[in-house]
Formats: C-alpha cells, structure tokens, sequence
C-alpha cells in the first residue's frame, strides 16, 4: 500500500470571463460546544493510557519534508492498535480512504487526521505568501486560501500547515517568502483573512480545512537568518513585534498552533511553557491544539535542553506541545512517564481532549471518509475558476520598482522583442518551494505569456543567455545579438525555486550566478532593458537598480505566473503592489525594516556624518522601502484635515484627506497611515503603520478619505509588558510608502 498517490487528474486550461473575488461572511472565533465536550468526555472515559497517547503521535507517510527518524517502524500496524492520531504527507482519495480504512480496524475506531503543508496552493498554484502580502489585498488573500482548501478538501485533507505568521526582518532567512513580511499591523490582518479563507465560515464544511498558525514564536528573529537558530529578544519586542499575528489568529478562530524550532532567550519553543501555557492557552484562553514542528520535541536534546528523549517528552507535554510531530517521544515514553508520576495525566488528559474536540468538530466521527470523495475530487481540480482567480492574484502580487520614462507598459507599435534569461521559459520555478500537487507542464511560462498578449505583428527573439547559477559567460554573445535585433529587451532574472524555503537560508543574497553580468552586456547594447526578478526573497541587485529601464517584481508567481507577469508588461493590467519588507543595500544593513528608531545621534544631514549613526561606506536608506510600489499613474494628496487635534483616553480623532488620480489611465493605491509617539517612556520607533486602504481611481478622480484615530490605535506594550496609551504628542503621517510621506499633522492625547 502506498501512502503518496502520483498524479490522478489533468487540470484543463479553460478560462472564466470573471474573477473570482468578492464573497461575503464574517468569521467569530470558534466557541467551544457541549454537546462536542460530553462526547469528548464519554470517549475518553473508554480510552486506555496507550490509546490516549497515540492520539497525541503523528507520523509521515513516504513523502519527507523533514529528517528521517531512524527508528523503524511499522506504521499500519501502528494505526490498526490506536497508537497514531494523525497522518501528514498523505493526500488524495484514493490514499486517504485506505489509510482511514486502517484506523477504523482500531479497537475505539477513532479516526485519523490527515495533514499537509498546503502553503500557497494545492492544485492551483497561487503566489507565494509573501508574494500574496504585496497585493494588500485582503479579500484576494482570503480567496486564494480558501480555493486552496477546496481542492485540498477534496483529496481528504483535513488540516493545512498554514498561514505562517512569523513577522520576519532579514531576507537571509529562506522561510521569510512563506510568511507576510516584516510589519506586525499588516502581518496580523493577513493572519485572520488567511485563516478565514482557510477554515470557511465554521469547521466541518467539506469545502474547508483546520488552519494552522505557526511558528509559536519568534523564528522569523532566527539569528543570522540562519534556519534553525536561536532567538534572543526582550519580551517587549516578541508583544509588540511577533505576538500580534499569532494573537490575531486566536481571534480568527483559529483551529490549531505550530511551535517553532528555535530557542527564545535560551528556551526551546516546543519546551517553553511561557508561549505555551501562560500566553497561548491561558491569557489567549486558546482552545485548539498545538503541534510541534517535524522533529521538535526530540531536537531539545541536541539543544542541551532536555538530557534523553524521555526528558524532552516531559518537558514538552508539561510545557504545552499537544501533538508530537516526527519525533516518536511521546509514543515511546509519554505512558510509561505517566505510570512513574513524571508527567501529571491531565496533561495528557487535556492535550488529548482538544485532539478529539476536532476530529468531532470536523464530523470525522458521523463519516471517517467525508473529505474523500472521488466525485468531488475530479470536479473541484478542474474549476477553471481556480485558474483565473491565480491570474488575478499574481498581477496584484506584482510590484513596479523601476519605470524610467514610462517604457513601461510596453507600447503596441513595438515590432521586435528579445527574451533573454535564465527564466524565461522556466515553468516549475514559477511555482516557488512548497508545492503539493501541481504539474508543471500547465504553468504559464513568461514567454508563453507574452506570445498569448501579442499580435501576429510582434517578433519574439529569445536567447537565455546563462543559468541562475551558472558562471560561464559563453552564452552571453548570443543573447547580446538578440537584443541587437531587438526594440526593447525584456530579461527573466532571479532564484530558482529551490533557492528560498525552509532550510535555504543565504548568506549572500546578490543575485546569483553571472546574471547582472548578463544584464550589464545586454545592457551595452543601448537598447531598453526591462527586468523581471522571480524570487522567494528580496534580493540585491545593485546594477540592474541603477541602469534598468524598467523592474517588475513577480515573485515566484505560481501557475499564472507568465499570463500575470505579461499583463503588467503590455498594460492590461496598472501594477498596484507594494512591498511588504526591506529592500537592503547591501547584507551589512540587514536585519533592516521601516519601523528603525531615532538614535541618540540621528543623520540628520546626509553631509555631515560624522560621529552619527551612520555606515561609513553606505547610506542607512534601503534599496527599496516596506508600503514601496509604483502606478503606470500618479496619485496626489491634499486637503489633510484632522477633526479634533487633541484627544482624551475614551475620545476619538478623524483624520481625512483627498486622494486624486492625476494621471492618464485608471490605478489602485495603497494609501498608508504611520504614526509616531514623540516622547514615551519606551523609544518609540520613528513610524508605526496603523492603517492602509486600496482604491481604484479613474483618470481624474477624486475621493475624500478617512481615519479613525483612537488611543488603542496609539497604544504600545511598555517595559512591563502593560498595553498603555501614553499622554502625549503624535505624529500622523499619510502616505504612499513607508518613505514617501505625503501629509502629516499632530495629535495630542491627553
């Protein structure tokens, strides 16, 4: 029997005239129910020491995305006596129902839960999540989440390893292009619209999956960037900076939690009852499950934190780690540890109780094989809904860094375009790290999707010129030929798939190989070069800065990659993205983000540097800023008005403006709301986004905005972790970036 089905099904290539964005609904947070309680409660009264237990063991099935435990073990046999509670890495009707089919031969008949990292996309590949987070599209986020829980429903998934909520600050760090990016404001509201979009309007929908936050906390801080590391921040940083996400999640209902593999301040994640205990399950009042990372709880030990496997399970299930992922320490030890009095039972009791809570929430005890369904399979894999509304995200995931002299989008009169780059015919580095079940033969490739926007009329020259990693420039006089022959130039530059990811962190993120030497000569050339970057990361690309014509972004993506890339390319769709993280110089800047603090010695005066906060060899500056993305329009700011400029604890402000479209052709901006605390009794970062709105304009259109300004909205955790609004002068600040400042006033909270 075989745990990891191939392929069952082509996806056709239709296309739907509409997209599919809107949808309506709002999601409460998950209360717990009594009748689901009494029935926890009857099963686990049947249940022996060992039975409990292997609820708490999760197992893989073939498909590694982890170590590989070097214990051998029967896993059928496993599930046939109630010693596994839940699969991950099996997907697929087929696969699933047999596998269920196992556990029913168990004496309780408890069903399993099936799990997988469905990260950006089962069938349909969306945008990588940070791809996604530069839409600022809520509604397009959710939607993209809950279309990748339809299809994985549909192959008898019942849980996602999704979203990753980690706010994340140094681009060396291979997992930053899972997450939202650096800010904790935009961060948390990409957390609830995913885990809404994951888990539907209430869990047990055959069209929705549990979602999982992770990593339970802090990872994104990995020192160095380096996976796997360790974390070391004041607790005033993890409340204000990487709790927010996760908090938010709770609100969302979010159905389970994920520990991290890092350490904060010497404390294992997955042993750190702090996180655990005190903040997730006590004053968060969470009612789901915790999951430990693939390994975790047996990785304390190579931590120097627990001395065996027996003492990492202790430590694990005392400090709030539910389920074990991998690491076989609670299946081996955790009975015998409860016999001896080393664990108390209602640790296991409870971590138990919120397992089964799901499985009946989830309605796997009325029908083990809801989810798997060979009709519904079929039908749902071949929505071409699906198709268009990755289309639609990926062109919102587009980001316009570059447009000297509005080359961009690319004029209809142009009769010769060369294609040159490493990824212009690539299709399976679209898609980016975490793919499920996608084939790349149905990606749209870059070149496929300019031919599909041009006319008979147009030549296309192509010549790749290098690989991403190559370090030959043999290849190199072609594609300076065919840029010759060419009226405008568009290179494919950047990462290969497997270059960003889990366990993909860089030390140097350049751009690889010989690439902007391959610009630079086509470059030489003097005709205009247009940059598309595909990356899982930011990446430093100094040169093609400076002397492109133009540069999109895209990111990895996905399966419309090419189709999307070359909307933006030919204008039938103005780029609205901006950019979700840092953009650095150089690595010696990172970690970077926009929310930097004053310093007691301030650059204020980029010629006179000295004894200031300053690099001696480079600007403080980054490359590109976080809210950073351009418009093939303009957009003016005027006529800031703020209501009341002084506010007491309960009161309120409104801070409105006018938003004009002064360009030619109809755009979306992301206008954007910072605020600064003057004076505190913790130095405040010199901005704090606090709001944002997207808006389409037409040429010539205008629209009154507004703001609302509370104290909350004022409000910072202080050095005794008190969530305080302080009296005081602030600074509002709107506008179209992080650095872009259009208006500003103050307010005072009295």
């Amino acid at each position: 029997m075989k745990f990891i089905s191939t392929k069952m099904f082509k996806r056709s290539c239709l296309y739907r005239a509409t997209v599919l964005i809107a949808f309506s609904g709002t999601l409460t947070t998950y209360a717990q129910d009594r009748k689901i309680d009494r029935r926890v409660d009857s099963l686990m009264k049947l249940m022996t020491l060992e039975e409990k237990v292997g609820q708490l063991n999760q197992y893989s099935g073939r498909e590694v995305t982890g170590p590989v435990s070097e214990k051998k073990t029967d896993v059928l046999q496993d599930i046939r006596t109630g010693r596994v509670g839940s699969m991950l890495n099996v997907r697929g009707v087929k696969d699933t129902r047999e596998i269920q089919k196992v556990a029913l031969e168990s004496r309780l008949k408890i069903p399993l839960l099936f799990s997988l990292d469905v990260i950006h996309g089962y069938k349909t590949v969306f945008p990588i999540p940070l791809g996604e987070a530069a839409s600022w599209d809520l509604n397009a986020m959710r939607l993209s989440a809950q279309i990748a829980a339809k299809e994985a429903a549909a192959a008898g998934i019942h849980w996602t390893f999704a979203p990753m909520v980690d706010v994340a600050r140094d681009p060396r760090w291979g997992r930053v292009m899972e997450g939202a990016g650096e800010d904790a404001y935009l961060g948390s509201l990409i957390a609830e619209a995913r885990v809404k979009g994951f888990q539907g309007e209430q869990l047990g929908s055959v069209e929705s999956i549990m979602a999982c936050a992770k990593h339970f906390a802090g990872y994104g801080a990995s020192i160095a960037g380096r996976d796997y590391n360790a974390v070391d921040m004041s607790r005033q940083q993890l409340w204000e900076t990487y709790l927010p996400p996760f908090k938010a999640s709770v609100d969302a209902g979010v159905a389970t939690f994920m520990n991290a593999f890092n350490t904060l301040n010497g404390v294992p994640a997955t042993g750190n009852a702090y996180l655990q205990r005190d903040i997730l399950k006590s004053k968060w009042n969470f009612k789901g499950f915790m999951v430990s990372d693939w390994g975790s709880i047996g990785e304390m030990i190579p931590w120097g934190y627990a001395a065996n496997e027996a003492d990492a399970a202790v430590k694990a299930i005392t400090a709030g780690s539910d389920m074990d992922m991998e690491s076989r320490a609670y299946i081996d030890n955790l009975a015998q540890l409860v016999k001896e009095g080393k664990v108390s039972l209602k640790w296991v009791d409870d971590a138990v109780r919120r397992i089964l809570y799901k499985k009946f929430e989830l309605g796997l005890f009325e029908d083990p094989y809801r989810f798997s369904n060979f009709k519904r399979e079929k039908k749902v894999f071949s929505d071409p809904a699906h198709r268009v509304a990755a289309r639609e995200l990926a062109k919102k995931s587009i980001v316009l860094l570059k447009n000297d002299q509005n080359i961009l989008p690319i004029k209809n009169d142009v009769r010769n375009i060369a294609l040159i780059g490493p990824l212009v015919q690539a299709k399976r580095d679209l898609e980016g790290s975490w793919i499920v079940e996608s084939d790349s033969v149905n990606v749209v490739s870059l070149i496929e999707g300019v031919r599909n926007q041009i006319s008979g009329k147009t030549n296309l020259i192509y010549a790749k010129g290098a690989g991403v990693l190559s370090s030959s420039e043999d290849s190199f006089a072609a594609a300076v030929e065919a840029a010759r022959k060419a009226d405008v130039v568009i290179m494919a530059l950047g990462e290969t798939w497997d270059m960003s990811g889990e366990a993909k962190s860089r030390a140097d993120i350049r751009i690889p190989g010989k690439q902007e030497a391959l610009f630079e000569a086509v470059k030489a050339t003097g005709k205009p070069v247009i940059v598309v970057l595909m990356a899982g990361r930011p990446l430093i690309f100094d040169k093609i800065a400076a002397e492109a014509s133009a540069i999109l972004y895209a990111w990895w993506p996905g399966t419309e990659g090419g189709n999307a890339i070359a909307d933006v390319l030919f204008g039938a769709y103005n780029p609205s993205a901006k950019l979700p993280v840092t953009f650095p110089r150089s690595v010696g800047q990172i970690p970077l983000s926009y929310d930097v603090y004053n310093t007691g010695r301030p650059v204020k005066d980029p010629a006179n540097t000295r004894y200031k906060s300053m690099y001696i060899d480079s600007p403080n500056t980054p490359m590109y800023a976080f809210g950073y993305g351009l418009s093939y329009t303009s957009f003016g700011y005027s006529d800031l008005k703020l209501d009341s400029t002084s506010i007491n604890q309960n009161g309120e402000a409104v801070l409105s403006f006018r938003l004009t479209n002064t360009g030619k052709v109809t755009g979306e901006e992301v206008v954007q709301l910072y605020i600064h605390d003057e004076v505190a009794s913790v130095a405040r970062p010199l901005k704090q986004l606090k709001g944002f709105q997207k808006l389409a304009l037409k040429p010539g259109e205008s629209r009154e905005l507004k703001f609302t300004i509370k104290s909350e909205l004022l409000s910072f955790y202080d050095n005794d972790l008190n969530w305080i609004a302080e009296p005081g002068r602030f600074k509002l600040m709107v506008g179209s970036a992080s650095d872009d400042i259009r208006l500003q006033t103050n307010l005072t909270l009295r």
